[in-house]
């Protein structure tokens, strides 16, 4: 298995225009993959909600509940 610090090795010998390649390229892998976590995120409370485990609530409710933090 490679370490990240070897990888972080490899990576520097690479030229600066494939460095910034590379970096656009896993800033754009990210964002898809947080795209994703939100649209399952949605889903599960979405079936939560139809299953009734919960219910809706009020902005200031949900703000008073984080003030109590």
């Amino acid at each position: 298995m490679t370490t990240i610090n070897e990888t972080l090795d490899k990576i520097m010998q690479l030229d600066i225009p494939s460095r910034e390649m590379l970096m656009e390229i896993l800033q754009k892998r990210q964002i898809e993959e947080r795209r994703k976590e939100i649209v399952r995120n949605g889903k599960q409370s979405k079936a939560a909600y139809k299953a009734g485990k919960i219910t809706p609530t009020s902005a200031a409710n949900v703000v008073g509940l984080l003030n109590n933090f």
